[in-house]
């Protein structure tokens, strides 16, 4: 569920398309639905919550959390946070809190840049189910091309020029996710009418995936449907999961 909660920010494109100012301080609430035939149910929630401290950075933080009775299954409490540059939109440092059905993980990335080259070095804590102690372990990650994590990738997506992109246009970029890095293929489907609590409303759609450098698919096909109004706010993303899918919504 991990991954689906955080799928919002994964879509990604042009470096030179980056604006600020389409983007204000704000706290956007969404709700998390698991459907599996004829289940149909709220299984959690996330919060975005985004400041500017001052004109040259941003930070934003992430809270995922899973509803009461989906605990029982498997219990979600993740905090995500990040800062990254008000001009390029890439991370500075970035941290990723999870406390998942009993387990425990903390990874800190702090990048790095050399011309067209992003590094970070990423330092792992972890504490299983059953342990009484943490393990720490670092890695480090380089990647030559935009790179970003998965929390500042959200506002990324969000200044892009849609309207004037044609359907079919894909973008392949670097993200970086704990342990390893990730490609990130985006494809832009068009613009689509949207009906959400019985209101229709132009949008724009996108469909994503994650592959290994060896180009193998590390995770299904995601679609997601963002506002044509300034900010491009994401209103609905639909994920496949092995049983069912999980379809998440803007509480408008």
């Amino acid at each position: 569920m991990s991954r689906l909660l955080l799928s919002f920010t994964l879509l990604l494109g042009s470096l030179l398309s980056v604006s600020a100012q389409s983007l204000s301080p704000e706290t956007l609430d969404y709700k998390i639905n698991y459907k599996w035939g004829l289940i149909h149910k709220q299984a959690g929630t996330a919060r975005f919550v985004l400041s500017r401290p001052n004109v040259s950075t941003f930070d934003a933080r992430l809270y995922a959390r899973t509803q009461p009775w989906a605990d029982v299954f498997y219990k979600v409490r993740d905090t995500l946070t990040t800062t990254f540059s008000s001009s390029t939109f890439m991370p500075e440092v970035y941290h990723r809190i999870a406390h998942e059905d009993g387990s425990y993980a903390h990874d800190i990335l702090k990048f790095s840049r050399s011309g067209n080259t992003s590094s970070a070095v990423c330092r792992r804590i972890r504490r299983g189910k059953k342990d009484t102690s943490n393990t720490e372990t670092s890695i480090s990650l380089s990647a030559t091309g935009p790179t970003v994590d998965l929390l500042s990738s959200f506002y990324y997506i969000r200044t892009l020029p849609y309207s004037t992109l044609k359907p079919g246009y894909k973008q392949i970029v670097n993200i970086f996710s704990g342990k390893r890095k990730e490609l990130l293929a985006i494809t832009y489907l068009g613009k689509e009418d949207l009906k959400m609590d019985k209101i229709t409303q132009p949008v724009y759609h996108i469909r994503f995936t994650f592959t290994s450098e060896g180009k193998k698919e590390t995770s299904r096909p995601i679609d997601a449907w963002l506002s044509t109004s300034p900010g491009h706010v994401p209103l609905k993303l639909v994920g496949e999961l092995k049983i069912g899918k999980v379809q998440c919504f803007l509480i408008q």
